[in-house]
Order: structure tokens, then sequence, then C-alpha cells
């Protein structure tokens, strides 16, 4: 598990970055999504539908449905999927966890944890799915 984020949202990530592999409008069904990239069934299933529900997921039932990106790979970025699954609580939050920590009342490591959630944040805003499926080199997410 990541540092910074859940599993739920580690799983959703690696998910949207498979679809956006795929050719636009192309349906993956969550038993491919399962079997290449490793993840629970019912556990995804429930991250790609509140995916879905929040307008980044197209899905469809039935025998050739499944799930695509509901945009542009180039318009789905880091930050939305983050957001979405986890929330944006890290960007705001002391790191050590202290309720009143800020700028006028800084915890420890208050400057360095502030550059740091700034570049990450700089990184979610700016990095896409497009822009990550041209630099995967992972070979769950390149073979069909």
């Amino acid at each position: 598990m990541s540092v910074i984020f859940s599993r739920q949202c580690e799983y959703a990530l690696q998910a949207v970055l498979y679809l956006a592999l795929k050719p636009a409008g192309t349906m993956i069904s969550i038993k491919e999504l399962t079997k290449k990239l490793g993840i629970p069934y019912h556990f995804l299933a429930k991250i790609l539908q509140d995916l879905a529900n929040q307008g980044l997921l197209r899905s469809m039932k039935g025998p050739t449905g499944g799930f695509t990106l509901a945009h542009p790979a180039t318009e789905i970025t880091l930050f939305h999927i983050v957001e979405a699954v986890d929330g944006l609580d890290f960007l705001n939050t002391c790191v050590m966890g202290f309720p009143d920590c800020s700028g006028n009342n800084p915890c420890a490591v208050h400057s360095q944890w502030g550059s740091l959630r700034d570049g990450i944040h700089s990184m979610l805003v700016h990095k896409n799915m497009a822009d990550l499926a041209k630099e995967i080199t992972k070979p769950e997410y390149k073979s069909s």
C-alpha cells in the first residue's frame, strides 16, 4: 500500500490506466481487469461502479458490457481519480496528525511536508491518463 493513498485508490489508478491504454469506447470487463491486474473481483467492481457514478467511467451491463473511460484520457488526471476515491484531505492536513498545525503553529516537519505536498499536488494535477499510458512499461498493461 502506498504511503499517501488507500489500497482502493491505488486499484482505481491502476484500472483507469489500463482502460486508458485501450481504444476509446472499448468496453473492458471486470473479469479481464481482475485477471490482468490481480485485483479482487468484488473489490474492483465496487471501485469501478463508484468511478462510474462520479462520471469518470461509463459502464454497460451484459455479455459485451464492461467499463470504459467517460472522457478522453487526456482529460482525466490523477487528481480526478484521487479526489473521487480518497478525497483531498492529505493536501490540507498535518502529516503528523496535529489538528492545530499551521504556519503560525507548525509541527516539526511542517515546512518539509508543505514542499512535498505541493510537489505531489502538482504531479496529480498535471499528469493525465494519456501521459501515463505513454510512459507505462509494465507488461500486464501492454498485452491485450
